[in-house]
């Protein structure tokens, strides 16, 4: 029998697309300067599952980066789409705005006062900076209860200058630890591990969760704030509540591997032309496309110049871009 609900219809394909991702992830664990076959990967699976002795480069090394490449590819992509239902303009994503900027200045200052060796030490100085950031733009761009489309982008724009700019003052004063805040410019999975996997895995979950949870409130948002108010949503409670699980999403997706920017753009974009504006849709599916598109994006970044890795954040960029630039052109009769 056949359904007319969209819903269900583009429901379907979602299970489907999640095994792609999953049998994706088990291909390019094969690939990288070390090579595994299909039947050795099973193996080496089984065995660290199990508890037994596995292969260190792929149960140590490999698995934990596309796991954590996965988690922060849907990390981003969601936030992406929640900045752009509140914020009521598709231009926004935590890169955009500057809060990943934002973000990655806390990391810096943590690394300078010695809390590198504790995540959360890095990840909750990410996060302060990161919520400030994100407080000073709203503030900024808002007039009334409307958000001025090139105030945003100007404000997230200065903010990303600033962000940058003080974390090159601190790199030219701190020479001794000069590269591991590089790291956190240019965004890279290279040293992550499987703490950093289940450090960032239930702050993802519960966030997720929480926009899943407001996606129908979204899509009022999406109409205007009044028209959101008479039909029963607490628009200024809905909007913190979002605004904050999504910043702590993005800081300690930071922490964990620096600023990767534009996937919040591009991933939400190309799944609101697949499925349409319904958030109810485009939140589950930006979980798996986002997970998707980071991962083939790393995995570019660490097998086209091997044994060398170009930074996955100039991987995104290259991708993400031109695609904000053509958005740009396409939204310049709003400005």
């Amino acid at each position: 029998m056949k359904t007319n609900n969209p819903l269900r219809r583009r429901g379907i394909v979602l299970p489907v697309s999640a095994i792609v991702m999953l049998a994706l992830m088990f291909v390019v664990s094969l690939v990288g300067i070390v090579g595994f076959s299909p039947a050795e990967a099973l193996d080496y699976l089984w065995q660290g599952v199990s508890g037994g002795d596995t292969n260190v480069i792929y149960w140590n090394l490999r698995l934990p980066r596309i796991v954590l490449c996965v988690l922060i590819g849907a990390v981003l992509s969601v936030s992406g789409a929640t900045y752009q239902a509140v914020f009521r303009n598709p231009l926004t994503d935590p890169y955009v705005l500057g809060i990943s900027s934002g973000a990655s200045l806390g990391a810096a200052v943590a690394i300078l006062l010695g809390l590198e060796s504790s995540f959360f030490g890095v990840g909750l100085m990410a996060l302060g900076t990161a919520l400030i950031t994100v407080l000073l733009i709203y503030k900024i761009a808002s007039i009334g209860n409307r958000m001025h489309t090139a105030t945003l982008l100007l404000t997230g724009v200065c903010f990303t200058f600033l962000a940058t700019a003080v974390v090159s003052f601190l790199m030219v004063i701190n020479q001794d630890k000069m590269d591991r805040i590089i790291f956190w410019t240019m965004g890279s999975f290279s040293t992550v591990a499987w703490s950093d996997v289940l450090i960032l895995l239930p702050v993802a979950v519960l966030g997720i969760a929480v926009v899943l949870f407001h996606s129908r409130d979204l899509n009022l948002l999406l109409v205007g704030s009044e028209t959101a108010k008479s039909l029963g949503v607490e628009v200024e409670r809905v909007k913190k509540i979002l605004l904050f699980c999504t910043t702590l999403m993005v800081a300690f997706a930071v922490s964990a591997c620096g600023v990767i920017g534009f996937v919040g753009l591009v991933v939400p974009h190309c799944v609101r032309l697949v499925v349409g504006s319904d958030n109810r849709l485009i939140i589950p599916y930006s979980v798996v496309a986002g997970g998707i598109f980071l991962l083939l994006c790393d995995t570019l970044a660490r097998t086209v110049l091997m044994p060398s890795e170009i930074p996955v954040g100039s991987v995104t960029a290259l991708v993400g871009a031109p695609m904000f630039i053509y958005l740009l052109y396409k939204s310049k009769k709003r400005f």
